[in-house]
């Protein structure tokens, strides 16, 4: 086996499918999907079990453990010769996959990471722009965390992952930057300069809880040693919470972050922020592109994506 995909999931059963369906679509590599279900209540079982392809397997925890203990499960339970890990809300462009393998075996890299998008429930792009290079990445990520969508963005050898110890199951939030952290100081990734992961943003995102993200980062400073740049961090949460429609908690980290050094681009947050709401008020369009959306990024995504919802749409008509 070439590539193991890991997904931990806990009741996501409406969201898994086009997870999955996006995995499977992966061309040009030998692929196993390793479902990690952490304990649902819901019809996970069912869901994974409909696909009826051989390719995925689903291991069940009995109690919750967290989706780093769960990922380290599905690794250890996997047979593939590389690692690749997606929530079971992301999205994969059908060639990520094979072009991160590309890069890894032809220039010797351990692990490579890619590009990304945010999309919509309805898969409009919301944000995205290219990824800095890998020397850039090394130097940034003691204090910023610069590769986009988590998780579920970066293929790792087998090796690499277990010489470093996998992920930290006692971060609750941080664990995937501080994994690339730990990466990073063994060996310099590869990248893939192409949108090949699509973030998914909806009310149900754990990642919402800008509180327990604020204490994980303050449990990834204690154990590496370092301060993290705290404007771009708030200015990060500011967003996150404006998109899941807690205004006043978006205020209040806009203006940590502007206290932090980063008042002029909070400024044009803002300005940003008002327009969209006039534009909701007045019933015009959402307009997809704007400021925090590189134009030539969201072609790239755009087409990969559109062809993912309509097979998400023929799938639901069939059943």
């Amino acid at each position: 086996m070439e590539v193991s995909a890991i997904v931990p999931t806990r009741n996501r059963s409406q969201l898994l499918p086009m997870t999955l369906r996006s995995v499977l679509r992966q061309a040009d590599v030998k692929l196993e999907i390793v479902v990690v279900d952490d304990a649902s209540i819901d019809d996970t079982r069912n869901v994974v079990a409909a696909f009826g392809d051989p390719r995925v397997r689903l291991i069940r925890n009995a109690t919750p453990t967290g989706p780093s203990a769960a990922r380290n499960r599905g690794a250890e339970e996997a047979r593939g010769e590389w690692l690749a890990f997606v929530d079971d809300d992301d999205l994969w462009a059908p060639t990520k996959l094979a072009r991160q393998v590309g890069v890894a075996t032809e220039d010797g890299y351990a692990w490579v990471y890619a590009g990304a998008v945010n999309v919509d429930d309805r898969l409009r792009i919301i944000h995205g722009a290219p990824v800095p290079d890998p020397a850039a990445v090394v130097a940034a990520l003691p204090r910023s965390n610069p590769i986009p969508a988590g998780a579920s963005n970066v293929l790792i050898h087998r090796d690499a992952f277990e010489a470093v110890g996998g992920f930290n199951q006692h971060l609750r939030f941080c664990e995937d930057w501080d994994l690339w952290l730990r990466l990073a100081r063994a060996e310099s990734p590869g990248r893939v300069p192409s949108p090949l992961v699509a973030y998914r943003m909806h009310a149900g995102n754990a990642i919402l809880d800008v509180v327990a993200i604020a204490e994980g980062a303050k449990a990834f400073e204690r154990l590496h040693g370092t301060t993290i740049d705290w404007g771009l961090f708030h200015r990060w949460l500011a967003h996150l919470s404006a998109r899941g429609g807690d205004r006043p908690q978006a205020l209040r980290e806009f203006g940590r972050a502007a206290l932090a050094g980063q008042a002029r681009e909070v400024g044009w947050d803002l300005v940003d922020l008002v327009r969209a709401g006039v534009r909701r008020r007045l019933g015009w369009p959402r307009k997809e592109r704007g400021r925090g959306v590189d134009e030539a990024w969201g072609d790239e995504a755009r087409g990969w994506l559109e062809d993912l919802r309509r097979s998400q749409i023929d799938a639901r008509d069939e059943r």
